[in-house]
């Protein structure tokens, strides 16, 4: 258990180094989009970057949430129960978000398709004409590179969760967010959350 806590503390750090130098890219690449622009000499590949570069980020961004307990919640239920119920109710929602992540697992493995891929000897045309599944032909528009490629997003999210999810559903009771262990004092409580 506490190898799984480190493991997802250690991705969530990574995580947000990516998402650091992601955010800083997407600032670049929108100012000299902007620059580019005002020359009369567009890149029309930046928007692209830009848009992937956000979109990985909000991924990102997503799973280290995840990870910290720290997505957004409404919390009108866990404020109003007794403690015990609280953290009840914390363990179900921790649930939720593992079986959320094993269910995406299992829908990019599905859409990925590694064994019929390795099946067929990695030829992507063979791969596409006995899976009908095209996501290995599919170029990007302006970048030109296979847009799977940029949906490898998609199953990094999946594992990088269901690690956190399970870290967080297997770590102690008291480990949950104030906002889902209510003290005895409303007040405290309210404090704590705010």
């Amino acid at each position: 258990m506490r190898f799984l806590k480190k493991l997802s503390t250690a991705i969530a750090r990574v995580e947000t180094f990516v998402g650091a130098v992601l955010a800083l890219s997407i600032t670049l690449l929108i100012l000299l989009n902007v620059m580019t622009r005002s020359i009369g000499a567009s890149l029309f590949w930046v928007d692209e970057a830009a848009i992937t570069a956000m979109v990985w980020m909000a991924f990102l961004g997503a799973s280290i949430s995840l990870a910290h307990r720290e997505a957004v919640a409404v919390t009108l239920l866990a404020d109003a129960l007794p403690p015990r119920m609280a953290r009840g109710l914390g363990r179900a929602v921790d649930l939720g978000v593992l079986a959320f992540a094993l269910i995406l697992l299992g829908l990019v493995w599905t859409w990925f398709d590694p064994v019929a891929l390795a099946r067929v000897g990695f030829d992507l045309q063979a791969f596409s004409g006995a899976t009908f599944n095209f996501i290995y032909q599919e170029v990007s528009t302006t970048l030109g590179v296979p847009k799977f490629w940029l949906w490898l997003i998609v199953p990094v999210f999946a594992v990088n969760i269901s690690i956190h999810a399970l870290a967080n559903l297997l770590s102690r009771p008291e480990a949950c967010p104030a906002s889902l262990t209510p003290q005895a004092d409303p007040d405290a409580r309210a404090t704590a959350v705010d």
